[in-house]
């Protein structure tokens, strides 16, 4: 059986809050990669709910890190919809992200 592993390094400063990510798997490459945000969710199928972790570095722009969780919601709706075929929840979350890249652009127009 073929395994893969994914790793995470994370830089902390002295009140541990994330100064640099980076990651790699063993199936991209060896070599780690920067990023600025990570979100991962777990699900504990005998407790029946999820368990989340969110890191984001403190110098990853907000705009940024709103796109970041439209870009994953969206992934998330197609992940749906792959795994369950429920078209309506996926397109209920595709409404939602079309919905709040509207309220992004808006914010960013604002502050011009």
């Amino acid at each position: 059986m073929k395994k893969s592993k994914i790793n995470f390094e994370i830089e902390l400063d002295k009140d541990s809050v994330p100064e640099k990510i980076e990651w790699n798997a063993t199936d991209a490459s060896e070599e780690l990669k920067e990023t600025k945000s990570i979100s991962i969710s777990l699900w504990d199928h005998i407790e029946k709910n999820s368990m989340r972790i969110d890191l984001w570095t403190k110098d990853m722009p907000v705009d940024e890190m709103k796109r970041f969780y439209i870009d994953c919601l969206g992934g998330m709706a197609q992940s749906v919809l792959n795994a369950t075929g429920d078209e309506f929840m996926s397109q209920e979350m595709n409404d939602l992200c079309d919905k709040l890249v509207a309220h992004v652009e808006r914010e960013m127009r604002e502050q011009k």
